[in-house]
């Protein structure tokens, strides 16, 4: 979180020097920021589906798959933008466009990673995670970094799917099948993303201006932008709170919850939609991060305790 924000006032992170810096460019690669946001999400349906704590061996392998296939999707996804990161500030320090590490060897990384994630899923946990996770990151790597990044506006929107698709993994994980938990999970990390991101992309869009990448505020301006964060907000909101009532798919604690976090994060939204400047588009790309979290643990508490 720290890092993405230094990024985006141009500043850089300190690195290390030898094997220590090498292994930290390798892990930069992975975007791990976005890797614990996906392994949240994935122990989280896991809790749910076990209604307490997994099996630890179970639960320790599917953490591994995960991270490697999140961490491989990731250094992919490096790889096919290494043209564009070169361009802007927030990440033109990456290890590829500052030429710490050669395009064939993150390639060969990415790969390894992968393989082995996807076999430690197939033999380890089960095959329906093994091939939801495959399915996740082929979705992230082709349909978002390949296909629509570069070509539409809306490519949060659509590409959010893939990264929505960890709670699937960790109920299969548990289950061997997909629950209305996990697909509820799905749909807050659906909505959700949209909002997150394009907070971000307010404090950035002269970067993806400079690179051409059609993101919403530098397409269409910093006004359709916040009233489409503030309109997925007020979604997320909505629909969060209805997985209480009137859908039952989780109880009252978590419904006190959805509807205390789902409205700050409206508050959040209505702020940015009011506010020409940074800082309160700063303050809601921080509380997202929160928001998800804290939506994660009451789904768990919930299950557990209902």
């Amino acid at each position: 979180m720290s890092t993405a924000l230094t990024r985006v006032e141009g500043v850089a992170p300190a690195r290390a020097a030898g094997w220590l810096g090498l292994f930290g460019d390798y892990y930069e690669l992975g975007k791990p920021r976005i890797m614990y946001l996906l392994l949240i999400t994935t122990a989280a349906a896991m809790v749910m589906a076990a209604r307490g704590i997994p099996n630890l061996p179970l639960f320790g392998w599917t953490m591994i798959a995960g991270a490697l296939a999140a961490m491989s999707a990731g250094t992919l996804n490096c790889v096919y933008d290494v043209d564009i990161d070169r361009l802007m500030r927030r990440t033109s320090s990456r290890p590829l466009p500052a030429g710490r590490i050669s395009v064939l060897a993150a390639t060969t990384h990415a790969c390894v990673m992968g393989v082995l994630s996807f076999s430690i899923f197939y033999f380890r946990v089960n095959h329906l995670a093994a091939w939801l996770s495959l399915a996740g990151n082929v979705y992230y790597v082709v349909l978002y970094t390949m296909l629509l990044k570069r070509r539409t506006p809306q490519n949060i929107v659509i590409g959010g799917a893939a990264g929505s698709i960890p709670p699937l993994v960790g109920w299969a994980a548990v289950t061997g099948s997909i629950g209305w938990p996990a697909i509820a999970l799905f749909a807050i990390i659906f909505f959700w993303t949209p909002p997150h991101f394009w907070a971000l992309a307010l404090m950035t869009e002269t970067d993806y201006g400079k690179a051409g990448i059609p993101m919403l505020p530098n397409v269409y301006g910093d006004k359709r932008t916040k009233r489409e964060i503030f309109a997925y907000t007020a979604i997320l909101a909505i629909g969060s709170v209805a997985l209480f009532f009137p859908l039952h798919v989780m109880g009252w604690i978590y419904g006190v919850a959805a509807a205390a976090l789902g409205g700050s994060f409206l508050w959040h939204a209505w702020r940015v939609l009011h506010d020409d400047s940074r800082v309160a588009a700063r303050k809601m790309f921080l509380f997202s991060l929160l928001y998800l979290a804290l939506i994660c643990a009451f789904m768990v508490i919930d299950r557990i305790v209902l």
